[in-house]
């Protein structure tokens, strides 16, 4: 049974007292000693256990613990890298699905071009391959030699003549075009100046300019042909005005006439401009070009 009494510290205060429990720890003195080897025994406990984890010692003992561990997993294989559950499901009965490669395939008879719009690169027929493959396993003979080239005297030519040869056409490429003779070059360069001139029949009308324009003989081409355009046969059954493009017709009649006053008065122009300067660079004009100078 607990007694509990008031004291009074003469201040007007009182203080309640348990009188058991004071009773009982004055007359149980070896209570307190065992109570305080009790907790000198869990203090040193603590201590001890303090010291084992901040040793050295112990860190290594768990370190090499952790990787014996690790190594163990790392050899068995159903171990990821982690410590999760792996979870294996049991084997298909069914068949697998065969593979997309098909293996090799007989070669395609046409062969598609890069673009989308090209059509097939390249055909193949095994009728021609198959003749092919049968006359490429015949040994068939070397052509022969041809024999070389001789002049009318029966000699062969030298490599100057070789070489007159070469140039005397443009080639196969260029329909062997000929190089024309020496002394048809000027009667071609007269041709050849003529032509040039259309530049002055029509003003509306532009042709680019040629390397050898203005340089004479000399900037004629090396190969050259000059040809006549020969009119065929057309719907209207022959070459008149009715052949003429629908932008180049005219509406009527008087319209056409018209143009053609124009071309011929243009043209009549032109032919006394180029006169004019001509006859002042011409014969007998220095008499004339004295007299002027004169004061």
């Amino acid at each position: 049974m607990a007694v509990t009494a008031m004291t009074n510290d003469g201040e007007g205060k009182e203080k309640a007292i348990d009188l058991t429990e004071k009773e009982e720890l004055e007359s149980d003195p070896s209570s307190s000693s065992s109570s305080d080897s009790d907790s000198d025994s869990n203090t040193s406990d603590t201590d001890s256990d303090e010291s084992e984890i901040i040793t050295e010692e112990y860190l290594e003992s768990l370190l090499q613990k952790a990787r014996q561990k690790l190594a163990s997993n790392s050899k068995n294989p159903a171990y990821g890298g982690h410590e999760e559950e792996v979870l294996a499901l049991e084997k298909d009965s069914t068949t697998p699905l065969p593979e997309l490669d098909p293996g090799t395939v007989p070669t395609p008879y046409f062969t598609l071009g890069k673009g989308r719009n090209e059509g097939p690169s390249s055909l193949r027929d095994p009728e021609i391959e198959r003749v092919e493959t049968s006359t490429s396993s015949l040994d068939m003979p070397a052509p022969p030699v041809p024999p070389p080239e001789l002049t009318k005297s029966g000699k062969p030519f030298t490599k100057k003549q070789k070489k007159e040869l070469r140039n005397e056409t443009a080639g196969p490429d260029w329909f062997d075009m000929p190089a024309p003779a020496e002394a048809d070059l000027p009667r071609l360069h007269r041709e050849v100046e003529a032509l040039r001139l259309r530049n002055q029949l029509d003003p509306k009308r532009f042709y680019r300019k040629e390397e050898g324009e203005g340089k004479g003989i000399k900037g004629l081409p090396k190969h050259f042909a000059i040809g006549t355009i020969v009119s065929t046969n057309t719907p209207f059954g022959g070459s008149s005005g009715q052949n003429l493009t629908r932008a180049e017709r005219k509406r009527t009649m008087v319209d056409e006439l018209v143009d053609d006053a124009e071309a011929k008065r243009y043209a009549k122009k032109k032919f006394n401009d180029l006169q004019s300067v001509r006859g002042a660079m011409g014969k007998n004009t220095r008499h004339a070009k004295t007299k002027r100078l004169k004061f």
